[in-house]
């Protein structure tokens, strides 16, 4: 977008905001929040797109003005703890439809493997392969249907949380990246996926142990899938970019949704690993495990990843606006 016409398609909003900061305002707080958000993003493309302009001066100047006379008289978090506070749940207030529809299509497919394990026989064997439905007949006829989560590796449970965090987190850069082709390539990993877990999961129940399937599999699977479905939908985020810029160029629109996919990706690797530890070193415990210990793992790991990608970000948001409006208040009493 040239230059020229940046400035003539967001003028009107720069002086209405301008006005709201140094003249009496009848906007309502919601709208000058909007448009808070507004000036900085336009800023921000401003710098990145016509670096030699006066524009820059003068939304600088704007955005200096309004964020001293908003959160002058407040410390605010810098760096680290603002990136895990503040950006990665405003980013993911910002693009959340993309997280639901991952949700729901990874939902679907769980589904579809569930009804397809019911109505074929062999749809199991084909999706999980027959060595891997072998071996775990062959291990519930020994009485230990999930064997397979046992840890028998010679270098003990530091070598299989190695392993495991190592390819969880491969998985899911993987499931990212597989984005870039319009998100059509993290969709098909959704597929596999979510079908794999439902016919994984229909096959415990057809022999009888799909309760300790749940209590062994989720305790470490919950922040693992969910982790899985946030990458995906960062991976359909950043892939339909450049299918629906918007008012960006193409390239424009890549780059500004493909660094907030990519915060969103590395934002899960914590989760990942967390998912990685609890497999490497309590999974194979969950047999013997009290039911309300294995419970409160599930459901708590499940809680807080789910609470900090689907709520927190909600409180986030509306704590910005809350603190927005009252700050304008202020501003306007002061005035008075």
């Amino acid at each position: 977008m040239r230059e020229a016409a940046f400035i003539r398609q967001n003028k009107e909003k720069w002086l209405e905001f301008e006005k709201s900061l140094y003249k009496s305002s009848e906007n309502k707080p919601e709208r000058l929040a909007e448009l808070f958000i507004q000036v900085n993003n336009d800023l921000a493309y401003a710098q990145t797109y016509y670096p030699k302009s006066n524009v820059i001066k003068y939304l600088n100047a704007l955005a200096v003005t309004a964020y001293h006379k908003i959160y002058g008289h407040r410390r605010t978090g810098k760096g680290f703890k603002s990136f895990w506070t503040y950006e990665i749940p405003m980013i993911m207030y910002r693009y959340r439809k993309y997280f639901y529809f991952s949700f729901v299509v990874f939902f679907l497919m769980i589904a579809i493997g569930v009804f397809s394990a019911i109505y074929e026989p062999e749809f199991v064997r084909s999706i999980l392969s027959d060595g891997y439905v072998d071996m775990t007949e062959r291990n519930i006829e020994n009485g230990d249907p999930l064997a397979v989560y046992n840890n028998s590796s010679s270098l003990g449970n530091f070598n299989s949380f190695f392993f495991i965090a190592f390819n969880n987190l491969r998985v899911g850069l993987t499931s990212f990246l597989y984005g870039l082709f319009g998100g059509v390539g993290s969709l098909y990993f959704m597929l596999v996926n979510g079908v794999m877990v439902g016919s994984f999961q229909y096959m415990f129940f057809e022999k009888g142990h799909f309760f300790l399937s749940l209590r062994t599999i989720w305790m470490h699977g919950s922040m693992e899938m969910f982790a899985m479905c946030i990458e995906i939908g960062a991976g359909i985020l950043m892939g339909t970019s450049y299918l629906f810029p918007g008012i960006l160029t193409r390239k424009q629109a890549f780059f500004q949704k493909g660094k907030a996919a990519l915060k969103i990706v590395i934002s899960t690797m914590p989760f990942t690993m967390t998912a990685a530890l609890i497999e490497g070193y309590l999974t194979q415990y969950a047999k013997s495990m009290p039911i309300a210990v294995a419970a409160l793992i599930v459901l708590g790991t499940l809680g807080f990843i789910a609470w900090y990608y689907l709520i927190y970000p909600v409180k986030v948001y509306k704590k910005s606006h809350r603190d927005f409006s009252y700050l304008l208040n202020e501003i306007g009493h002061e005035k008075n």
